[in-house]
Formats: structure tokens, C-alpha cells, sequence
């Protein structure tokens, strides 16, 4: 199993709306991939910037490149994201993931 970590920093008065499209957009999306295990949204606030954090799991690499195509490393965005994010990540991150 490989666990893949996006992040994402977004205004705290943006947060809360920006959570709502992780919940009906995002989500569904990495769901409704052929692969992928499951898929959680991480979000933290600290003073005037939220944290967003995707954590997602899928059976392997051929999976991921279903969601997010061949160069799989690469972050993928949604069209809504200039509206919200005050940076773009260019990578994730990916880790062999073992539970018992």
C-alpha cells in the first residue's frame, strides 16, 4: 500500500468553504479512482492560514497515475484551487504504507 500527502495552505477566512470543496469535490474524486483505498482531508488552523493535508492510500503506482497521471510525484489541482491556496506545492509526497 502507498500512502500519498499533499499539503495545502489556504486563509483562515477561506478555510471553511475551501473544507467544503475538499468534502464534495476532492474526496469523491480520489474515491471514485479504480485503487484507491481511502482518502482523508487533514485540516488545521494557526492564526491567520489553515493547513490542509490529504492523506490519501491506493494499491500502487499504477493506481496513482489513474488520479493524477504519469508523473505521478506531481501535485494535482482542481480548478477551484487559485481561489483559495496561497502557494502551490509542485510534489507530494509517497510512502510504503504497513498496518497489521
Amino acid at each position: 500500500m502507498i500512502a500519498r500527502i499533499w499539503h495545502g495552505i489556504v486563509p483562515t477566512r477561506k478555510s471553511d468553504k475551501y473544507l467544503q470543496l475538499m468534502r464534495t469535490v476532492a474526496i469523491p474524486d480520489y474515491r471514485g479512482t479504480l485503487g484507491n483505498l481511502d482518502a482523508i482531508c487533514l485540516h488545521r488552523v494557526e492564526g491567520e492560514i489553515a493547513h490542509f493535508e490529504m492523506l490519501t492510500f491506493w494499491e500502487d503506482v499504477e493506481a496513482i497515475k489513474r488520479f493524477a497521471g504519469e508523473d505521478y510525484e506531481i501535485a494535482k489541482y482542481y480548478d477551484f484551487d487559485d481561489q483559495y491556496l496561497i502557494m502551490r506545492e509542485a510534489r507530494v509526497r509517497h510512502f510504503d504504507a504497513y498496518r497489521q
